[in-house]
């Protein structure tokens, strides 16, 4: 990874007891690389946390969900000249030592997008069931309406290049950037790939995938993919 042109971006939610471990973890595996802690509405002690270990916070005042803090993360990145935006969860799911892996094929111009995927080859990983049904509902969904074979489409560990966060902090899904987003990328003629990695279970903090959340979201996601589809074609 080259310094100074990639910066990791941790949306983060009530995380104050997980997100300690995940920047100290992201020192000690990613020694300077630059992260930047977006603080969605938090009423703990998140923004204190990143800032006790001198991290950059960028705080909004509510919670407007994961989406709009992948957009204030792309603006900071661009207003600071990063090429190359990492999105990485605040609850250790995403390990720090693919960090490389994931961001070569975007430094290298082979895509726009990088998706670490738990499923392009052998993975320990194991999801519910319920949760296996909508990933390869949505992983369909993408095939089928914009010609490109995801295997993990709600996969949040991503890089981004610069003309991407150019787009994304204008026009990106709020809530749930999963499906409809990738269907818009590939149909705006973004280059998506899959890299190999690992994930873990969350250890602690708070999903801002909540039950309510978690039983609205495959609706969400097809209807959004449909809006995507209707507003490309015309």
């Amino acid at each position: 990874m080259i310094p100074g042109r990639v910066l990791v971006i941790v949306p983060a939610m009530n995380e104050e007891e997980s997100l300690p471990v995940t920047l100290d973890e992201l020192r000690r595996k990613a020694p300077g690389v630059a992260v930047l802690v977006v603080d969605d509405g938090s009423r703990d002690a998140t923004t204190d946390v990143a800032r006790a270990r001198g991290v950059p916070v960028v705080r909004h005042a509510v919670n407007l969900g994961v989406g709009a803090a992948l957009q204030t993360g792309f603006r900071w990145a661009l207003a600071h000249g990063f090429d190359v935006a990492v999105q990485l969860d605040a609850d250790g799911q995403h390990d720090p030592a693919f960090l490389d892996a994931l961001v070569e094929p975007v430094l290298a111009g082979r895509c726009d997008v990088s998706i670490g995927s738990r499923f392009v080859s052998r993975s320990a990983y194991r999801a519910p069931a319920a949760r296996r049904f909508g990933m390869v509902l949505f992983s369909a969904v993408v095939r089928l309406t914009a010609g490109v074979r995801i295997t993990d489409t709600t996969s949040g560990f991503r890089a981004y290049d610069r003309a991407v966060m150019e787009v994304g902090q204008h026009d990106f899904p709020k809530d749930f950037p999963d499906a409809p987003l990738l269907i818009d990328l590939a149909r705006r003629g973004f280059r998506l790939c899959e890299v190999a990695v690992e994930m873990r279970p969350r250890e602690a903090g708070r999903s801002f995938y909540t039950l309510g959340k978690s039983l609205y979201y495959p609706y969400k996601n097809l209807l959004a993919s449909l809006m995507v589809l209707v507003k490309r074609a015309g």
